[in-house]
């Protein structure tokens, strides 16, 4: 049985680079829990594109003597930056349905366990439960990236 959270709030979708050195994906950020305390980080599926593993492409980031806790806040960082500064090529939800089937999750240990907010970060695969949407944030790759 797949692990899901789910919840109805602003959601930022954004291009992301995964696999060096021209494998780009489209990641999604949302919140979830009392005042947000639960970060949820996903990839939106697109057949040409393999699936993102966030924790390991952070893992890539952060060194090798990096652990978990590392690797969660390196998305974190990826994930919070992107809304703070809207990027060309992203899109910013006020309020949207969202579920995040989760593969992974991990917890930061900066700032006494809590990271731009977040005591805790879900990773895995996101939706958007409008159609129309979804098929928005697909459109957000890149062609050159389809190729």
């Amino acid at each position: 049985m797949a692990r899901e959270i789910s919840g109805t709030g602003r959601v930022t979708l954004f291009p992301l680079l995964h696999l060096w050195p021209d494998v780009y994906g489209v990641a999604a950020y949302a919140t979830t829990g009392h005042f947000g305390v639960t970060a949820a980080v996903g990839y939106i599926p697109i057949p040409e594109v393999p699936d993102m593993s966030l924790l390991d492409v952070g893992a890539r980031h952060t060194g090798l003597n990096a652990d978990r806790a590392a690797h969660a806040e390196w998305v974190l960082c990826t994930a919070w930056s992107a809304r703070t500064v809207l990027k060309p090529g992203s899109l910013d939800l006020p309020s949207a349905e969202w579920s995040l089937e989760w593969d992974a999750r991990a917890e930061p240990k900066s700032n006494s366990g809590n990271m731009y907010g977040h005591g805790e970060l879900y990773v895995g695969r996101f939706a958007l439960a409008d159609e129309v949407l979804m098929k928005q944030a697909r459109e957000l790759l890149p062609q050159l990236a389809r190729q």
